[in-house]
């Protein structure tokens, strides 16, 4: 087929311990997704799994140099475990679900607050505070053959070496299982997918030049650095 411009490159993540890479179809995310962080954001913690999206080319694989984005005074990071789906489907059920994971990794979410909170405010979409350019920094992706499905182990992030996060996944109201099967009874799902999970609380302010860790026990590890 000829094309009036060339078609954007396919965005593809490394895998651990494989030449192979990780062609990426769609990016889900899950908001408020441990107890203390909804808390801090001022909601009720018994609230069911809601989902938003960023475009999978804000995607920044393996981390490094990330651009500060325009239009915000209030950028913050989001320390997450993304689910990366290896099989699709409709109305998975829960006992299942983790049949569809080809692996995970650690991500960070970050995310222009303001305006997040201007869009929470007038009741519009996440998307400018969501799915800017650069916005999804990714480690690589480790096999489930490789490290089993983790329930539990410590996340925390890191800024300028003070900790600012640090949470278990066990914490995680809902759990990957759950995840996969509440999100496929909205969208069929496809191998290539990946789910951010939500992040623990402590999330705060970034400015340029910050450098941000972040680890996962058994996952493994990201650094950026806001340029």
């Amino acid at each position: 087929m000829n094309y009036v411009f060339p078609p954007a490159p396919q965005v593809v993540l490394p895998v651990a311990g494989r030449e192979a890479g990780f062609p990426v179809r769609r990016v889900y995310c899950v908001g408020q997704n441990y107890a203390d962080h909804s808390i801090e954001m001022g909601v009720d913690t018994r609230q069911p799994p809601f989902f938003f999206s960023k475009p999978n080319d804000a995607l920044v694989p393996g981390g490094g140099d990330v651009a500060y984005p325009p239009m915000t005074e209030n950028l913050q990071h989001e320390v997450e475990l993304v689910i990366a789906l290896g099989k699709g489907g409709a109305n998975i059920p829960t006992d299942q679900a983790l049949d569809y994971v080809f692996g995970y990794a650690i991500g960070f979410d970050l995310t222009r607050r303001d305006l997040q909170a201007l869009a929470k405010e007038k009741k519009q979409p996440w998307d400018m505070g969501k799915g800017f350019d650069q916005g999804g920094p990714i480690a690589a992706i480790q096999p489930v053959d490789r490290i089993g499905h983790p329930a539990k182990g410590s996340i925390w992030l890191k800024v300028n070496g003070g900790l600012k996060q640090n949470g278990d996944l066990s914490q995680m109201t809902w759990k990957v299982a759950e995840i996969i099967a509440n999100l496929s009874s909205y969208v069929r799902l496809a191998p290539g997918d990946l789910i951010f999970t939500g992040t623990p609380a402590g999330v705060s302010t970034i400015v340029r030049g910050d450098v941000l860790e972040g680890a996962i026990e058994g996952v493994g590890e990201l650094k950026v650095r806001l340029v």
